[in-house]
């Protein structure tokens, strides 16, 4: 009976060491295991859009910032994926070592489990040399005396089949859990060697990156002249749309009160989309940041971008944001065709368009498209994006959707 209930307590702890690593934790591990997995794919993906916009400028035979916007963006996706695979590995770590106390206890379970059925098999024999079971139930005295004996004969023999049992179930669970650690250690391996590639490859762009600095680096001068037109052309644009906001903000005060409400409630429904309104374009990144930074080549030189600049695909459709009234449709020097949306007292710039399909007056949906991405003569295309609420410029990647 001693041996039984040692038994006994000893596969309740094996089983409780597995339930505690294999029940309470994994489920975490889990959880850590597949966001990883989701990031590896999104930067995957954002990976293959860089490839594709660079693709489109280096056609072009000649450096450009598009060229550098679409290889930096490249080196941060690599950089984001070798950082997750990184992390992975030290996952799998963590997995293999608490595979690794598993089996550690098991096979000292085991081990216990082995010397105690060893130990019952000596005991019997040594209790029944000479006497058979028969002699041993027969000799009693009385017959609660024979009663007895028989219960323990049956208690007995449970109690070895219950301990054959137990070693075989350790004995599978050992062997499961061995197997479990070769799958870690080949998916393991298999991280690695993606990690290894991928440096490879992050190393060929940073020194692609350098030479293509050093010779944008060349032409300060034409890089110069560009931001110069570009500051006219920024200027121009803020002219055009704080006249139109103020004429708008001049025809809502003549509005009746019914009228009023309902370009309350337009802005109202804006304002609870912030950081969930859709990308102007489909796929790209943003090459120029909202207000100032300096500039990716040329040192000394502030930007002050009033809204950012989505780096896309050539000819790719360009989409409203958020539904609301074409209120302006201009063609600015520097900024090609501009369309200004108007959602109740806020309102969404596009610039840079090749081409516009809405009219003034018109009133569109979300994601309804614009007009088409102008492509420069570098090859690079790339949208100019602003969010106004009034005569107030807010930073747009605070509206967008995280991409």
């Amino acid at each position: 009976m001693c041996h039984r209930n040692t038994s006994v307590v000893k596969l309740t702890s094996v089983l409780g060491l597995l339930l505690f690593f294999f029940i309470c934790f994994p489920s975490l591990a889990q959880k850590t295991k597949s966001q990883l997995e989701q990031e590896k794919r999104e930067n995957l993906k954002k990976i293959a859009e860089a490839e594709k916009i660079l693709s489109d400028t280096e056609h072009q035979k000649k450096a450009s910032i598009g060229q550098l916007n679409a290889l930096n963006q490249q080196i941060k996706a690599r950089e984001r994926l070798i950082s997750g695979l990184n992390q992975e590995v030290g996952l799998l770590d963590g997995e293999i070592g608490d595979l690794n106390i598993i089996i550690s206890a098991l096979q000292s379970d085991l081990k216990d489990l082995k010397d105690e059925y060893a130990q019952m098999i000596y005991s019997s024999y040594k209790a029944n040399r000479g006497f058979s079971k028969l002699t041993f139930l027969f000799s009693a005295n009385t017959f609660n005396q024979l009663f007895m004996r028989l219960k323990y004969l049956e208690q007995y023999s449970e109690a070895r089949q219950l301990q054959v049992r137990q070693i075989e179930i350790v004995s599978e669970e050992l062997i499961k859990q061995k197997s479990q650690v070769e799958i870690k250690k080949s998916e393991q391996q298999l991280l690695l060697d993606q990690q290894i590639a991928e440096n490879r490859k992050l190393l060929g762009l940073k020194v692609k990156q350098n030479s293509l600095v050093t010779e944008l680096s060349k032409k300060e001068k034409q890089i110069r002249k560009e931001l110069a037109q570009r500051k006219v052309a920024v200027e121009k644009l803020d002219n055009l749309i704080a006249e139109i906001v103020r004429k708008e903000m001049e025809r809502s005060k003549a509005l009746s009160s019914a009228a009023a409400a309902s370009e309350e409630e337009i802005s109202s429904l804006f304002e609870g989309n912030k950081n969930r309104l859709k990308w102007p374009v489909a796929t790209g990144f943003i090459s120029s940041k909202f207000g100032k930074h300096p500039h990716p080549v040329i040192k000394g030189i502030i930007e002050d971008n009033p809204g950012v600049d989505i780096q896309t695909s050539q000819n790719a459709p360009v989409n409203a944001v958020f539904e609301g009234k074409v209120v302006a449709v201009a063609i600015v020097p520097g900024m090609n065709n501009v369309v200004l949306l108007q959602h109740g007292n806020y309102y969404t710039l596009y610039a840079r368009l090749k081409d516009v399909k809405v009219k003034k007056g018109q009133n569109v949906s979300s994601n309804e498209t614009l007009g088409t991405v102008f492509s420069d003569k570098d090859g690079v295309s790339e949208v100019h994006f602003e969010v106004w609420k009034e005569y107030q410029k807010l930073n747009p990647e605070s509206w967008l959707s995280m991409k």
